[in-house]
């Protein structure tokens, strides 16, 4: 009898805690404040310098992009030289190769289009050196690349890098016929839909640091992974590295915003901190910005991976449930006659495309096509039929 007096107590105090639990909103999850956000580094060379501003949202916000459009953007030279942007697309700034005395420090300056302005502090340019190589690892699971980079001057010790990659893809079945909107015709080469190209750029925060090595070396930095089934390695790929020399301040904020962007979540994660940005609203010194402005030659190193280059066992994975499915001109059986071909593949606007055509038995009459849903038949849903100009 005593055990049971000792449980039943137990029991009943976790259900009540259990039943109990309501879910809590942090005020920061719902504040209607949205902070300025900038990104990108001065570039002194001949390149472009892109700056691009945007605007926090909450994370109950169905909107994933805030741009900040509209705004006036200039770099501006210790000796006082001021170089203006333009607004390219939304939120995002642009100018054409600089040129500037690297000897000198920059700043950028912005006024957004309520008047609100800000500036960076100056900062000075830092040359990187140049990208040794791209590689890549296979594994069981992916393939990992890396870079590899050194400064014999021992001068860069911090770095950061990102990425655009375009990969070669096809879709399930190729399409030999396409409807002009009252009968089915043979596609013209021109209207191929099988063969696409996509594209996407890194999101994530890389680093590298030889701070405490004797020598200015960077070997095998893990620059992204790809898994084995991914449609990205199903035919050819090709990944742009670009690599930043940044001060120790500049490794310092991304380092930080790394840490509280994407290392947290469990209780073995970093805990969350301050990030110091170099950027200042001008009236309002307290007002919190995101992101760090510096001032860098840019390094860019670009490698393409075959699919024989990989294991032979690895096939991109299937998640379209692709079925083909036949449609006749007079379906066998139905009374009357019904014309599958008129009624599913012939509209514009059918999501159903005819892959090939089926004949009668011993005959050259086409009495049908095989369709299939266009999502399995049309790469342009997903990325473009125009072959990149760097591609080879």
């Amino acid at each position: 009898m005593t055990q049971f007096k000792f449980k039943y107590p137990l029991y009943f105090i976790f259900i009540v805690i259990v039943s109990c639990k309501k879910p809590y909103a942090p005020p920061a999850i719902t504040t209607q404040r949205s902070y300025l956000v900038v990104e990108g580094v001065i570039n002194p060379d001949s390149g472009s310098t892109i700056i691009k501003l945007s605007r926090t949202v909450n994370l109950s916000s169905a909107k994933t992009a805030n741009p900040e459009t509209g705004a006036i953007l200039s770099i501006q030279a210790s000796t006082g030289n001021i170089y203006h942007l333009v607004e390219t697309n939304k939120g995002t700034y642009a100018t054409g190769g600089l040129n500037l005395d690297i000897t000198k420090t920059y700043r950028l300056n912005i006024k957004t289009s309520n008047n609100q302005q800000y500036a960076s502090d100056y900062v000075p340019v830092k040359v990187t050196p140049p990208i040794d190589s791209v590689g890549f690892l296979t594994q069981a699971s992916g393939v990992q690349l890396y870079v590899n980079t050194h400064d014999a001057n021992n001068n860069t010790r911090y770095y950061r890098w990102d990425y655009t990659e375009t990969w070669q893809f096809h879709a399930q079945y190729f399409s030999a016929f396409i409807t002009n909107g009252t009968s089915i015709v043979t596609r013209r080469q021109d209207q191929f839909v099988y063969y696409c190209f996509a594209n996407d750029a890194s999101s994530s925060i890389i680093l590298g640091s030889s701070a405490k090595l004797s020598k200015d070396i960077i070997y095998q930095n893990p620059i992204t992974f790809i898994a084995s089934n991914s449609e990205k390695v199903g035919m050819k790929y090709s990944i742009m590295v670009n690599e930043y020399a940044l001060t120790g301040d500049a490794y310092n904020f991304y380092s930080n915003l790394k840490k509280n962007t994407e290392q947290l979540g469990s209780i073995f994660d970093a805990q969350p901190s301050n990030i110091n940005s170099n950027i200042h609203n001008i009236s309002n010194p307290a007002e919190p910005v995101i992101g760090y402005v510096s001032a860098c030659t840019v390094q860019s190193k670009r490698i393409f991976i075959s699919n024989s280059q990989l294991p032979s066992s690895w096939v991109p994975a299937n998640t379209m449930h692709c079925e083909l499915d036949s449609n006749w001109f007079a379906r066998p059986g139905s009374r009357p006659p019904e014309n599958q071909v008129l009624e599913f593949l012939v509209p514009i606007t059918s999501t159903t495309i005819p892959v090939s055509a089926f004949y009668a038995p011993g005959l050259p009459n086409i009495i049908g096509y095989i369709g299939a849903d266009v999502n399995c038949v049309d790469c342009t849903l997903r990325g473009t039929t125009t072959t990149p100009v760097f591609w080879k």
